[in-house]
């Protein structure tokens, strides 16, 4: 039962019995309150459409018969991991048992019950006794997509979200601004979508979401156990802004519509008028806008722009999200500016030095592991893959998955680890299946880098256990490279 899981469970404890036979009639039980009844409903749904028929939901004791049954237990799960996320699994001949202290460690074991389903011997869908106890490793586990580069559907995000919750992933940070477009219509300053939304990479239609879009997007995040993180990437990257604003140029003039894809060129003007007001007004309504946490202020690749000046925009936005009652995540270049404990530093770019963000962390700060080299899924597998970028290197399977968090940066304590994000750039991939062909199976891998025990991973098993992802990626649709790293069925 080993084969088919990913990213692999701390503890795996096959069982004696015969299996729990999924057949219809088989009943979905979960406890009466509304959270409860919710997330049954999901879950009735996503099994009914793995098994191919619907699932009995009941509220309350459920009864006799072939029974999966959610429950919430404050002792379930490993009891040396946070309650957030943690669960455990008993399956027997006539019913299978989901626990967790809370929704998010039953949203977890759904997960993992979906990839224990399997045809038997017969060609039933059957799951085999076993008891599995599991918590993730690092609290954050995340996927950034870019939406502005080429800009994608409040659909797609949806799928992106469906995806990502199956390899139990709980952040999708969306990266909403750049030099090609503004992609989030904030109220206080309409002309950003007016003027600065239809355009993207190579001249395209590009699209924006409303506050309707954004909120029904948190929305079915938030079903899933996924928190979204928005990004306003500034005080870079900002030539939509400035297309729309044309008093946030040095000339006063707005700029022309960019569709290109060089970085650094673009920065607001401290000394403009019109600059403080633009930071409360997009940082304010955002925060406003967000019932998570985190709100990402962007910050990196700024290549024009004195320290002194640079570090004003940081601490500025830093402050406004921290009045609004957020955390503020940044790329690793704000771990130059001193900033309060608590805030987020997104290390990405390993040909800088590590000093800062080693230094970032001793004041307080947490770190987000994002190394271009292993988890940007833009990347190109080899030279001859039909899309992706190629600035730091070649990304095959093996490169996404074997390495180890802890050792990545040298004289960062491992305590001072938030998590690890993978990343998907859109300058090349402007199709559904160019994303997934990029996405998997390297997303998978990232997966269990961030959510299982370092002990409990091995290159030889996972390239054996995400061969066993193959058949579902193909039922649903899902464009996959096909790695000549793996023995693929």
């Amino acid at each position: 039962m080993l084969s088919s899981l990913v990213p692999i469970p701390r503890e795996v404890v096959a069982g004696a019995g015969a299996p729990f036979r999924v057949v219809p009639g088989v009943r979905l039980v979960t406890g009466d309150g509304p959270a409860e009844i919710s997330l049954g409903v999901l879950a009735a749904d996503d099994l009914g459409r793995r098994v191919g028929f619907p699932l009995d939901l009941l509220m309350g004791p459920g009864g006799d018969g072939q029974t999966i049954r959610l429950s919430l237990d404050p002792d379930a799960g490993p009891a040396d991991a946070d309650a957030a996320e943690r669960y455990e699994i008993d399956a027997s001949a006539d019913r299978i048992e989901l626990a967790a202290p809370r929704l998010a460690g039953l949203v977890r074991a759904l997960a993992t019950l979906r990839q224990l389903v399997v045809a038997g011997p017969d060609g039933v869908l059957e799951v085999a006794a076993v008891h599995v106890a599991d918590a993730p490793r690092y609290p954050w586990r995340g996927l950034s997509l870019d939406v502005v580069r080429h800009f994608v559907s409040v659909e797609q995000v949806k799928a992106v979200l469906t995806l990502m919750s199956e390899y139990k992933f709980n952040v999708l940070h969306l990266h909403l601004t750049d030099d090609q477009g503004w992609r989030i219509a904030l109220p206080s300053r309409p002309r950003l979508t007016e003027r600065s939304a239809q355009s993207e990479v190579g001249g395209g239609p590009g699209g924006f979401y409303t506050a309707l879009d954004y909120a029904e997007l948190i929305a079915f995040a938030a079903a899933r156990e996924i928190t979204i993180v928005p990004e306003i990437d500034m005080p870079g990257h900002v030539f939509a802004a400035q297309h729309a604003y044309g008093e946030l140029t040095g000339s006063g003039t707005p700029v022309e519509v960019y569709a290109g894809t060089e970085v650094g060129f673009s920065h607001l003007h401290r000394d403009l008028p019109a600059t403080a007001a633009f930071l409360a007004d997009v940082f304010g309504d955002l925060a406003a806008m967000t019932p998570g946490d985190y709100v990402h202020l962007g910050g990196d690749e700024i290549a024009t722009m004195p320290p002194d000046e640079y570090a004003w925009f940081v601490r500025t936005a830093h402050d406004i999200l921290r009045a609004a009652g957020k955390r503020v995540v940044g790329w690793q270049e704000i771990a130059a500016v001193p900033l309060g404990p608590g805030s987020v530093v997104q290390y990405w770019d390993q040909r800088e030095p590590p000093e800062p963000i080693v230094a970032a962390a001793a004041a307080g700060a947490r770190v987000l592991l994002s190394p271009g080299a292993r988890v940007y899924l833009d990347m190109k597998y080899d030279a001859s893959s039909p899309v992706g970028l190629d600035w730091a290197g070649f990304t095959e399977l093996r490169d996404a998955y074997d390495w180890e968090p802890a050792e990545l940066v040298p004289g960062l304590p491992p305590e001072a680890i938030l998590g690890v994000e993978a990343a998907v750039w859109t300058e090349t991939i402007s199709t559904r299946d160019e994303l997934y062909y990029l996405l998997l199976p390297r997303l998978a891998a990232v997966a269990e880098v961030a959510w299982s025990l370092p002990e409990r991973r091995c290159w030889a098993g996972f390239r054996v256990r995400v061969a066993g992802q193959a058949p579902h990626w193909q039922d649903e649709g899902l464009a996959f490279y096909r790695s000549p790293q793996v023995d693929w069925p």
